[in-house]
């Protein structure tokens, strides 16, 4: 196991793997609580509109996908509260207008040779220092941010009334999480891709939830279980030649699957 650990590669791989793992892992658990589930796999997908407009702008694809996906997570909560709508609501339909945005441009560009694979599933193993400084820097932010303001997301995850007659500004405060959550997709979608990156964002929390009853031992439980699909994910991926990506996926989920048949909420 550790003779993989000799390879530059696979030493980014974990280390990216930590940085972004863990950060999908912090939001998986307002991700639940606030069943902003379906609002990640939106974001992601999204992402795709990004990327197919930057290609045909010809400017860098991840800040393309990065702007954009921003807007989409923005323009999800607009359209909630102006229409009235449920979040599922309007996250369905930004989610297949941005999907339907990225196959016209891509259109227009037949033969340009863009690696939409790598951006559909991802490739933690050809992380570069420049992936892992980005990574590092919506960590950064991400985190801090979380932390800063990590009472009103106590209050706002369980009670959003009481929040709102404690003082929070609950639309702004959720139009916040809804850009953290696009920030961090971005930067983790060169890692595990689009199509796998929202499973992420959901898994870790929802075993939390299942295990525990306090809040903040379900964000202990949520980045711990990330960072063991990671590491052996990454394990799995190298012994035995498969996908990296799918691989800490399958793992995420094969501890749910434990943990919804012999898992027990404690305290």
């Amino acid at each position: 196991m550790l003779e993989m650990f000799s390879y530059g590669f696979m030493v980014r791989a974990l280390m990216a793997g930590v940085l972004v793992g863990t950060l999908l892992a912090v939001l998986s658990v307002p991700v639940n609580l606030k069943r902003l589930s379906f609002m990640g796999v939106g974001v992601s997908h999204s992402a795709f509109g990004g990327i197919a407009i930057g290609a045909f702008l010809g400017i860098n694809l991840t800040m393309s996908a990065l702007v954009f996906s921003v807007v989409v997570a923005l323009a999800i909560g607009w359209f909630s509260r102006r229409g009235g709508v449920h979040e599922d609501v309007s996250t369905g339909v930004v989610f297949a207008t941005s999907m339907a945005l990225g196959v016209l441009f891509l259109g227009f560009m037949q033969g340009s040779g863009i690696d939409l694979f790598s951006y559909l599933f991802g490739s933690i193993l050809a992380v570069t220092e420049a992936d892992l400084v980005m990574a590092g820097v919506v960590f950064v932010v991400v985190t801090g941010i979380f932390f800063y303001l990590r009472k009103e997301f106590l209050v706002d995850c369980c009670d959003e009334e009481w929040a709102r007659f404690s003082g929070v500004n609950v639309e702004r405060l959720q139009d916040l999480l809804h850009v953290m959550i696009a920030l961090t997709i971005v930067v983790s979608i060169k890692l595990l891709g689009i199509v796998l990156v929202s499973a992420l964002l959901v898994i870790p929390g929802a075993i939390g939830y299942m295990l525990a009853h306090a809040y903040k031992t379900q964000y202990l439980i949520s980045i711990a279980v990330a960072l063991i699909s990671v590491l052996f994910g990454l394990v799995f991926s190298y012994s035995f030649d498969i996908a990296s990506g799918a691989s800490i996926i399958l793992t995420a989920s094969f501890l749910f699957l434990l943990t919804s048949v012999f898992g027990k909420k404690t305290g």
